[in-house]
Formats: C-alpha cells, structure tokens, sequence
C-alpha cells in the first residue's frame, strides 16, 4: 500500500454504515452475544439503550472479520491509513496496550535489544516479558523543578545506538503524559542510519495528526510504527485504538502478531467508534483542535494567575529533551501551594466533582480535548482558586520527583518468570524485584522485575501510598509485601 495514493473519500464510514443496514434487516439471530439484540438482558439494554446492544454483534460476512478483514473493516483500516498518513492501520479493540505490545512483539525477538527511556508505559515492559527482549534504557532527563521526566536527548540516543549496533529498535514516548515531546526526526534518523526501527508510543498524540501548531506526529516523521489511542484525545470509545505502520512494515506479518493476543470477538461498538471518529478528525479536526490548544493556552494562562500553581507549557523548550510541547495539555505543579498532586486530584473529585485525569506526587493533569467547553475550563481554575485559598499549607517535607534511575539486574522477562519468594515490602533494599510497582495513572512502572529495590526507591513507593496514590501491579494488593527473585 502506497503513502502517496490518492486520497480517500474521508466522508465514508464503512463499518458505521454497514451496521445500519444491517439494523434495517431484522436478521434474526441464532448466533452470539446471547444477550440476541438486548432481548435477553432487559436491564442492560434499559442502562445501555436499545440503539447500543441492538448492534453489539458477532463478526458475520455482511460485517467483515477483524482477524482477517477482507470488506468494511478492511475499508475502515485504508480509510483510517490515508487520514493518519500511514502505510497500513489496524483497528485495534484492546485498547493502545493491545497496540503498544503488537508494536513490540512484531519487531523485536527473544534477546534482542530494543533502546528506550525507562519512563515507558507499563505496557511496553510487559511485552518485553511476553517476547525476552532486552532493554536497553536512556535514562530520561528530569526537570529538577517540576519533577517530571523529560525526552530523550539526541545525544543520549547516539550514545545508545553506538554502545549496542546490534539493537533492533528505538522507541520514543512522543508526547509524555505531561506532554514534553523529544526531537522524533532526529531520532528517527539516527535509528534508520544505524539499521534500527524507530517505534512511537503515541497514546497521547491522536490531535499531532490533524492539528496546526502542534508537534509532529511519528507517521510525519518517518516513524516505522506508531500507537495512536483514539479514545484519549480522539473521541472514540474506551479501549479502542490503532496502530499504524510505514511503508517498510510487513502488515500481513504485523496482522499474525496482534491475531497472537488480540480477541477474535472484537467489538462493533469500538470498531465503528474508531471509524466515526476518525470521518470526525478527517473532516473537522484541525478546526477542532486549534480551539483545544487556545483553550488550553487559556486555561494555563488563569491557572498561572491564581498564584502559587504553576501550569507549565512552551517555555520549558531547550532544544533536545523538551524539543516540543503538546499545548492541549494543562499539567500543573502544585507543590507551592504545600500540596501533592494527588492530593489536588482527590479534593477536586470529592469537593467539586471535578474528575481530572491524575494526579502525581508533584503534579495534575487535566486533559482537554474536543468535548470541554470553555466553562468547564473555568469551573476548574475557579475550583483550583478556592483550594489553595482552603488548603494552602508550608509544603516542607514534600517529594517531588516523579522518576527515580533504576539499577537492572536482569531481564524483564528472566526476572519475571524466575523463581520467586514473597517479603515485607519495608525489609526488600537490596533485592531484585519479580514484579511491577506502578503509579496509576500515569502507568509508568516505579520498579518492573529485574530491577534492584533500593532505598530511595522504597521511600518514594510508601511516600506515594501514604499520599493516596492507586498502586497496580504486586500480588499483594496492598503492596505490603512484594516478591523478589529467590
């Protein structure tokens, strides 16, 4: 499939379009979901609506099969390619984990080496259990001030790619969840020069591809492949995705791989929300999206003026490891005003029913994208306002680092499958983890196996816990005690 094909009609939606038809047929059906149209599940379709479960539907001729998709999916993926500037995308139902794994596992085999910042979405490590292949990481740089981890500087990569030629790949996260983006051209040039894929998580970069002003996105850049999480930025449904590829990817080998993990019941409902979405981007979004950025610019410019918060956007640029800024994103420092992030996060939720999405040890995020409305934004720094009038206290004591270096042992993998014991999480410095320690959200891991418990390590996950910080991953629910290697 050729980049450079003449465009498509962006008007089209071929899996939206088949399910109404198929809605006008009145086909009766002996075939799954047993709930046949909503009939048998009354109280779901009363929550759901009937126009929800009459089409949440098994993969039948008329409506293509998503493992192999020869008719509308099929138009849908070509349809979504030419709008994202992409080779070939794939719809993918199991959210941009689903995607990020696919990414990883269709590139990179058992010992073999992939360069990437440590600060990677829990997602890309555990492919990294799943396919044995070994992590190379550039450890991020990490604004001192903020606390936050920033991209990865050029000649880091450089360094990287020199010490291990024999690496397959380097991935970027471009944007972060806090929206810093490293210099991806470069980087891509850099892997290609040496031989090597140049990978993007791009979870939190769907409005790169219709947006003037904002970063440039991986397909753009000449990225080999990218995940795109629709259902963040994009407005598709939850748990719905795409993974997009450049003319030098196999597809039909990418399409083994997914169909390795991926479910053979996709959803219609997620697959046609990807499919109106993206008509929705293709025609209205770069309109769309330059109000975001200005209400975002907006947003950041009242929350600033409140005082004692800081929303941090463009100036943070330095020309490598802040080589762009995602503006849509209001990310705000709260530690001046005596506070946790997530300690902001938690009196929002509970005292203005404001539901923003995370807060961190030093930070909050607010996500904003096409449904806000300029009310809401108000609503928020208005809220903001009053709790530092409220809560505002001497911030003493007060962590702020986000990212912490690790010191890996062993491999994701070997770490994660060894034999293992379980201990007091308070009695662990000094042993090598066997599993993941996450903050969530932002979902980046504080330990993954194979990685040494330490001391300042320890600190910062009881620190985190004590502060109300959601910590997945351990066998322990309560993340008393933590297993490491035997």
């Amino acid at each position: 499939m050729n980049v450079n094909r003449t465009r498509l009609d962006q008007s089209r939606a071929p899996i939206y379009e088949a399910l109404e038809n198929f809605r006008k047929m009145r086909v009766v059906p002996f075939d799954v979901p047993g709930h046949k149209r909503g009939r048998g599940n009354p109280e779901l379709t009363a929550f759901l609506g009937q126009q929800c479960v009459g089409v949440d539907v098994n993969s039948m001729k008329p409506l293509d099969n998503l493992c192999h998709p020869v008719s509308v999916i099929a138009q849908a993926e070509d349809l979504a390619a030419d709008a994202f500037g992409a080779a070939h995308a794939f719809l993918m139902v199991g959210g941009t984990t689903s995607s990020v794994q696919s990414m990883v596992l269709s590139t990179c085999k058992r010992g073999q080496e992939i360069i990437l910042p440590r600060n990677v979405h829990k997602s890309v490590i555990n492919a990294l259990v799943l396919c044995g292949a070994i992590p190379v990481y550039v450890n991020p740089e990490v604004d001192q001030r903020l606390g936050i981890s920033l991209g990865m500087r050029r000649e880091q990569v450089a360094k990287a790619i020199a010490e291990h030629p024999n690496a397959v790949a380097v991935l970027v996260n471009n944007p972060t969840y806090y929206g810093v983006c490293s210099d991806l051209r470069a980087i891509v040039r850099m892997a290609h020069e040496a031989g090597m894929l140049c990978l993007v998580d791009e979870a939190h970069g769907t409005h790169f591809y219709f947006g003037g002003g904002l970063p440039v996105s991986a397909m753009a850049a000449g990225a080999d492949m990218a995940c795109v999480s629709m259902h963040k930025s994009g407005g598709s449904l939850t748990q719905s995705s795409l993974l997009l590829t450049g003319p030098g990817i196999n597809a039909g080998y990418v399409r083994q791989v997914i169909n390795l993990t991926q479910t053979t019941s996709g959803s219609y409902l997620l697959m046609s929300s990807l499919d109106i979405s993206r008509r929705n981007l293709a025609l209205r979004g770069r309109e769309v999206f330059h109000q975001v950025a200005d209400m975002a610019e907006y947003a950041r410019q009242e929350v600033n003026a409140v005082g004692g918060y800081y929303a941090f956007g463009r100036e943070l640029l330095n020309g490598d490891s802040v080589f762009d800024f995602d503006i849509t994103k209001l990310s705000v420092h709260t530690l001046d005003i005596g506070l946790a992030g997530i300690e902001v996060y938690d009196i929002l939720r509970d005292e203005y029913d404001i539901q923003i999405e995370f807060g961190d040890i030093g930070n909050i995020l607010a996500y904003l994208s096409i449904g806000d409305r300029i009310q809401e934004v108000e609503r928020l720094v208005s809220a903001l306002a009053e709790i530092r009038r409220r809560y505002q206290r001497d911030g003493t004591g007060l962590l702020s680092q986000e990212f912490i270096d690790p010191e890996v042992v062993t491999s994701p993998q070997e770490a994660f499958y060894a034999p293992k014991r379980s201990m007091p999480l308070v009695d662990s410095v000094g042993q090598v983890c066997s599993e993941f320690v996450t903050c969530y959200p932002p979902g980046i891991p504080i330990l993954a196996p194979g990685e040494r418990i330490t001391q300042e390590i320890l600190e910062h996950v009881q620190y985190a816990k004590e502060k109300g910080c959601s910590m997945t991953g351990p066998e322990d629910p309560e993340l008393k005690y933590i297993n490491v290697l035997a």
